[in-house]
Parts: C-alpha cells; sequence; structure tokens
C-alpha cells in the first residue's frame, strides 16, 4: 500500500489552518487527507500537543514550520 499524505489537525485550530493554506500554496499536490484528532484516538495519543503534524509514511514534519521547510520536505518524501 503507498503512503499517504496525511495533515493531523482539529477543528478550529488557527495552527492547522495555516499549515492547511501553506500545504495548498507551496505544492501541486491536490491529494491529501485531513484527520481531525478528535476523531482518531491513536492520533490524539500521539499529536493533541503537537499539531499541526504532515506525515507521508515514516517521515513526519510538525509544526512550526515554513514554506521553505515545507518545500524541501515535500522534495524529500517524493
Amino acid at each position: 500500500m503507498q503512503p499517504e499524505l496525511i495533515l493531523y489537525s482539529t477543528w478550529g485550530c488557527h495552527l492547522c489552518d495555516e499549515a492547511e493554506q501553506l500545504l495548498k500554496h507551496v505544492t501541486t499536490i491536490q491529494k491529501y487527507r485531513v484527520v481531525d484528532i478528535v476523531d482518531d484516538e491513536q492520533a490524539f495519543t500521539r499529536f493533541r500537543v503537537s499539531i499541526p503534524v504532515l506525515s507521508f509514511g515514516e517521515k513526519e514534519l510538525c509544526w512550526p514550520f515554513d514554506a521553505a521547510q515545507l518545500t524541501t520536505w515535500l522534495k524529500d518524501i517524493r
């Protein structure tokens, strides 16, 4: 199974909104999944104080990150 790009976030999190806007701004990737950690017990336990987090397989990018860091990380996961 191919890894997928996942944004771990939660409703009402302005940092999560910022991360998603950065993702949309710096890349042409159209396919990613947003996981609300409130709806995923395992994600909540793991990421509750560190969201937003981008994940692709075993690789993770935790907030804070900027456009340059996100661009580099996205190149590294391909």
